[in-house]
């Protein structure tokens, strides 16, 4: 089996860490082994306890070598987009006083030259896309090598995270020994999977919908171009219905996932479940519908708020309209629902390789769908971040380390990851009696 052509992803969620391995053959990318152990040592998408997650990661890594039969060392990690910071770069370097043949070599140096800015302490770039290329002042180059130039000039979009989130992902694989080929924006990844390149190209909404957080998207122009995170997820649907319920937390959880439906107008009142409450020694039966009306409440807080933050940037007036995934994002109904509270039409997004037909395996399968359509240009570009992005063919010609750039230009930095303001509370646009409105009063 040709390594070269092998590619594992490593997503490191809240509620689950995933290791996908596929192998690209003449373009195709096949799913060879998987693995999935359950999360521990994260906060809302955050490591916060080392230790744990190297426990997890090493079962899941474990998980997916004996499915593939396959040792590997080396992983695209996805970063999540928690205070993401997209900014705009450019930058510029002199070939020669004549013009000479552009190569690698200068499309690594103004990739250099482009990250030759004063970045935070505190932050790291994670991701640097190509806009694209000026050649002595003509623009809309996609790769220039092979041209004949005196000055070339790179159009970037600059991705950067707090530098604690990227370190205690190197911290990670260090102790699980594995070795990051480059990390991989979920966004980007997840963008790569389960959007076609028209709503690539018009704009869409991706949400992610995890078990910490809900993140929206905003794709436009093959790029992302906005953030927007809501701090509640799936955790949050499950605490509710344990506390109105009165039943722990691992039976809120199955409860959810067996019988949870979205949109109480998709349920039939004399459907019932069992319920096994504290302090009674029979199951309770309750409807489903009742059931809904507490995930509905909580669904609905978490849409109005990224609504709000969307519409700051008009996005949901783009013709893609939304795309819902991540595990949540099974939920039944969910979508009748989403499309209701957001006025635009809205499609549910999950992976059909057998084995991973669940919206939760969406990042983990995008990280290498990602990484496996990078052109040469990109990757070029991306190994000025981490040379590990490179195969061997192509980095031998490349510095060992970035070299100085002559010239370089900065554009204004546009933060681009909001969190929804706070807001008083309005009233709701669908009333469903009291129940609504204690459960929204007692999660606020």
């Amino acid at each position: 089996m040709d390594k070269a052509q092998v590619y594992v992803g490593l997503d490191i969620g809240t509620t689950a860490i995933r290791v996908i391995v596929g192998e690209a053959v003449n373009g195709q990318l096949n799913v060879i082994g998987v693995g999935s152990e359950r999360s521990q040592g994260l906060k809302d998408g955050v490591i916060v306890d080392i230790d744990k997650v190297v426990t997890a990661t090493r079962t899941a890594v474990q998980q997916a070598q004996t499915k593939s039969n396959l040792k590997f060392d080396q992983v695209v990690v996805g970063v999540p987009a928690k205070d993401l910071m997209i900014e705009p770069a450019h930058g510029m370097i002199i070939v020669a006083e004549q013009p000479k043949e552009v190569s690698e070599i200068e499309v690594f140096n103004v990739a250099t030259a482009t990250l030759s800015r004063n970045v935070p302490a505190e932050r790291e770039v994670v991701a640097i896309t190509p806009e694209q290329f000026i050649v002595d002042g003509q623009g809309g180059v996609t790769d220039p090598r092979g041209m004949s130039a005196t000055r070339i000039e790179l159009e970037a979009l600059v991705y950067s995270v707090p530098r604690i989130v990227v370190n205690n992902i190197r911290k990670v694989l260090e102790k699980v020994g594995l070795r990051l080929k480059h990390f991989v924006l979920n966004p980007l990844a997840l963008a790569q999977l389960a959007l076609n390149d028209g709503e690539q190209d018009f704009g869409t909404v991706l949400i992610d919908m995890g078990g910490a957080q809900s993140t929206a998207y905003v794709i436009h122009d093959h790029q992302l171009k906005y953030v927007a995170v809501d701090d509640e997820g799936g955790l949050n649907l499950t605490k509710d219905v344990s506390i109105v319920l009165n039943t722990s937390v691992d039976n809120a959880e199955k409860i959810k996932r067996d019988y949870g439906v979205a949109d109480p107008d998709q349920t039939t009142a004399n459907e019932k479940f069992p319920v096994e409450v504290v302090g009674k020694d029979e199951p309770v039966l309750v409807e489903e519908t009742y059931l809904a009306e507490i995930l509905e409440a909580r669904f609905e807080q978490i849409f109005e708020r990224l609504d709000h933050d969307l519409a700051k940037v008009g996005a949901l007036e783009l013709p893609g309209g939304v795309v819902l995934t991540g595990g949540v994002a099974e939920t039944v109904a969910l979508v009748p629902l989403v499309e209701r509270l957001l006025n635009v039409s809205v499609r549910l997004y999950s992976p059909q390789e057998m084995g991973l037909r669940n919206a939760g395996f969406a990042t983990g399968l995008g990280l290498i769908a990602y990484a496996t359509g990078l052109s040469e240009i990109e990757l070029l570009v991306t190994s000025v971040i981490n040379h590990g992005a490179l195969d061997a063919t192509m980095s031998a010609n490349l510095p060992e380390e970035p070299l100085a750039a002559p010239t370089q230009k900065r554009k204004t930095a546009q933060p681009s990851a909001t969190q929804a303001e706070p807001e008083e509370h309005q009233e709701k646009k669908h009333k469903r009696g009291g129940l609504r409105s204690f459960i929204r009063n007692f999660f606020d």
